[in-house]
């Protein structure tokens, strides 16, 4: 069994009083798990609002993610909840719903995505608190500021790799992050990092890969003429672009289309991927199934 908390900032609800929570939760598949779940959370009061569950015919595992209204405490829920998460070896998860995940985001040179989701936070209620961002250039500074975030400039060569790495751990912990977006962040994480952050961070990339690498890959593509260009965003591990992934999208083009259109719409496909991707995980809607996700929408 293993429980998952949110961090301190989550607060602890006081009896009486109504409060919206999250409930995700993942275990080996067998009869009984929405009745024991659904009673557990009726007896103490628990409106449910939103259900969905899904049942993997291959991996024979079992996943719920549940909202609730209910006056009951975080520890009432959690008491209630433990002995089901023995029964049942669940993995499991209980938030607020909506509360803003504290997030740190890593860039390098590339505003697009990190200028989204500064946007979408301050306007469309994305549900993160970006409590800083960490740059290993300083062309971000100005945009990072102009939104009221704290920039931190943390350069990267291949000596100091290792040193850099140690400082934004530091500062990971140093603000109780609990996600991290590597938002067109051009360094690649050491093994040890990924696994200290594992389920932690969430890149985007352009989807041509593994075809045209390096650099300048809308004209790579655009010399090959593809017909389709897109995103990839997904959980970063040890296998560089290889982790589960969460959300994709492309579009079409065609001969017409010149380099710099290819451009443009690359990265507009990649805020809008990536957007998605940070909404969904901040809102507990992503849960790991292996090399796999389930996606709650």
């Amino acid at each position: 069994m293993t429980t998952t908390a949110p961090s301190a900032s989550a607060g602890s609800t006081q009896p009486g009083t109504p409060e919206h929570w999250v409930l995700t939760l993942s275990c080996p598949d067998r009869a009984g798990i929405v009745h024991a779940v659904a009673g557990a959370l009726a007896e103490h009061g628990g409106n449910i609002t939103e259900s969905q569950q899904f049942g993997d015919a291959e991996t024979q595992l079992f996943f719920m993610r549940v909202q609730v209204e209910s006056t009951a405490s975080r520890e009432e829920l959690v008491a209630a909840l433990e002995p089901l998460a023995e029964t049942f070896s669940m993995s499991w998860r209980l938030d607020v719903v909506g509360r803003p995940v504290r997030t740190l985001v890593l860039v390098s040179t590339a505003a697009h995505c990190l200028n989204d989701l500064l946007f979408r936070q301050r306007s469309e209620n994305l549900p993160i608190d970006i409590v800083g961002v960490v740059g290993n250039h300083r062309d971000l500074e100005p945009l990072t500021e102009f939104y009221g975030k704290e920039f931190h400039h943390i350069p990267v060569s291949k000596d100091t790799k290792a040193e850099a790495e140690a400082r934004l751990l530091a500062l990971v912990r140093e603000l109780d992050v609990e996600l991290v977006v590597l938002a067109r962040y051009m360094q690649i994480l050491s093994d040890d990092l990924c696994h200290e952050l594992e389920g932690q961070v969430i890149n985007i990339h352009h989807s041509f890969l593994p075809s045209f690498k390096g650099a300048k890959p809308y004209h790579q593509a655009h010399d090959r003429g593809v017909k389709l260009i897109g995103a990839t965003s997904h959980f970063v591990t040890g296998d560089l672009d290889e982790g589960p992934i969460i959300e994709q999208d492309v579009e079409r083009v065609d001969h017409t289309r010149t380099v710099e259109d290819l451009v443009a719409l690359g990265q507009d496909v990649e805020r809008r991927v990536l957007a998605r991707a940070v909404r969904w995980h901040a809102e507990h809607r992503v849960l790991l199934n292996g090399h796999r996700t389930v996606i709650f929408r």
